[in-house]
């Protein structure tokens, strides 16, 4: 074999490869026709062509039940010389638009490593004397094991560029799943709530979500979007516990420059730079109620009044708002205010919690699966029966968020690529014997004393234990404990541990 044959084993374009493959071909007859077909489904299809009028062959598509010499070696095996006159396998159609037909035909079966015949290649030749084909059975035995060996390479090309398109389709499936959150569920109770959000859609009016954390109500918001007359206008989010009262005005209503210390130059508000779209306000319930007074105007009159503005200016906004407290508890302790919750609740939806829906526990738990060996480039793992039983028997507290939380530590704490029980943490296998729930690695699976201790004062030590572990970077804290940032600074400041006392750097 020639340094030139050589070269052929060292290129992995598939492309590339069968065109050098089909040239070194000819040359050795000192033909100047050829082809490359695959078959493809129920068809033959030719991938390749060589010489005068090729572009006329390469592409075209031999119907499978037809009889043709590459249809003959494929199926057969076996390599045949055919002259094409007297030849019935001969599928003349495929020439008539051609100006030089062919005359005699030698064609070799393309084999994979296991003997699977995946192909076939013709040498043509077009000489009337048909004298260019050496037709030696010793050298056509030497050639057919040529043939074999780029027959192989060629395949192992294909399985390459095969592996690198599904490497490319595994990246882009990753970025989608990056930037998309999809609404997995079809429980009779979750599908009910969804055909009112697709309803809710069509229309312009205000929407209070409702359910308890971790259920999904920002995407919800995020479909009622996506699918709705807005669309095409900006999405703006809000979480209205998450910074102080005198901020979330600013950050609401916008300002301008010289109405508090610090403003240097005017700056929009959220309603305004949302214009035309929807707000989504989370936590509704944590709002001030002076900050409520601000929402109602833009309510009822469309419109707002930026700090250290004389004068109000309109604006056209959709209102998407979502709490897990009971604001109807909140308004008999004028915590809340009625006109605006009437307001807000023209079209309200409860979220149904987790363990009301179980029956959509195994499909989400797939989901993020897939989803969380995309993000860690990890194969996906399988799921045991009998952990699949644990996992929906058990009353998830901390609903979706907990659910893909959990699956996150499991697809990097589980070494085989099966999870069983004896991978699931302490709690979830036994949710009545005391055991700390699953909120991050750090203390997973710690059995601790908790009937002495109330609700805040399990939370500010969980918190601060958080914290201590991360070396005071809440960033790091919060995505340890499954929820964002700006939720977890809130939860700080209820229970009293000082933010300045940590760091918020990345």
């Amino acid at each position: 074999m020639n340094r030139s044959n050589l070269e052929l084993f060292k290129e992995l374009n598939p492309e590339s490869l069968q065109k050098k493959f089909l040239d070194s071909l000819l040359k050795i007859h000192n033909v100047q026709r050829g082809s490359i077909w695959i078959k493809k489904d129920k068809a033959y299809v030719c991938v390749e062509a060589a010489g005068a009028e090729s572009e006329r062959i390469k592409g075209v598509s031999l119907d499978i039940r037809h009889p043709s010499i590459v249809g003959w070696v494929i199926e057969n095996k076996r390599m045949t010389v055919a002259e094409t006159r007297s030849d019935r396998r001969h599928y003349k159609e495929v020439e008539e638009p051609l100006a030089v037909k062919s005359s005699m035909i030698l064609c070799f079966p393309l084999f994979f490593r296991d003997r699977d015949v995946y192909g076939a290649v013709q040498v043509i030749d077009t000489t009337p004397e048909k004298s260019r084909l050496n037709l030696d059975q010793g050298y056509l035995d030497q050639l057919q094991n040529l043939v074999d060996i780029c027959s192989i390479a060629l395949s192992n090309a294909v399985l390459y560029a095969n592996e690198r398109k599904k490497a490319q389709t595994l990246k882009s499936a990753l970025k989608q799943s990056r930037h998309e959150n999809r609404i997995i569920g079809q429980s009779p109770a979750f599908k009910k709530c969804m055909d009112l959000v697709k309803s809710y859609a069509g229309t312009d009016f205000h929407v209070l979500i409702t359910g308890e954390s971790g259920t999904g109500k920002e995407l919800v918001a995020e479909q009622i979007h996506k699918t709705g007359v807005r669309k095409n206008k900006p999405f703006l989010v809000q979480n209205c516990s998450a910074i102080p009262e005198t901020l979330l005005e600013s950050e609401l209503f916008g300002y301008t420059k010289g109405a508090f210390t610090g403003a240097t130059q005017d700056k929009k508000g959220l309603f305004e730079a949302a214009d035309g779209g929807i707000v989504f306000l989370d936590e509704i319930g944590d709002m001030p109620m002076n900050v409520q007074a601000g929402l109602l105007r833009v309510i009822q009159k469309n419109e707002i009044k930026p700090l250290g503005e004389t004068h109000t200016r309109t604006i056209d906004v959709r209102i998407v708002a979502a709490t897990n407290q009971n604001i109807k508890q909140m308004i008999l302790e004028n915590r809340f205010r009625q006109d605006l919750f009437y307001r807000l609740s023209v079209l309200p939806v409860h979220l149904p919690p987790l363990r009301d829906r179980r029956e959509d526990i195994p499909l989400l738990i797939r989901h993020f699966l897939e989803k969380e060996s995309l993000t860690a480039g990890l194969l996906e793992k399988k799921i045991s029966a009998e952990a699949m039983q644990i996992l929906v028997s058990y009353s998830w507290p901390g609903n979706i968020r907990e659910l893909e939380n959990l699956i996150r530590y499991l697809m990097v704490t589980t070494e085989a690529d099966c999870i069983r029980p004896l991978n699931l943490p302490l709690h979830v296998k036994k949710p009545d014997a005391g055991i700390e729930p699953f909120a991050g690695p750090p203390a997973m699976g710690d059995a601790v004393n908790l009937a002495g201790m109330t609700w805040p004062e399990l939370e500010k030590e969980y918190v601060t234990a958080l914290l201590k572990n991360h070396h005071g970077n809440i960033t790091r804290a919060s995505k340890a404990s499954g929820i964002n940032r700006s939720t977890f600074a809130s939860r700080m400041r209820k229970l009293n541990i000082r933010p300045e006392k940590w760091s918020f750097d990345e």
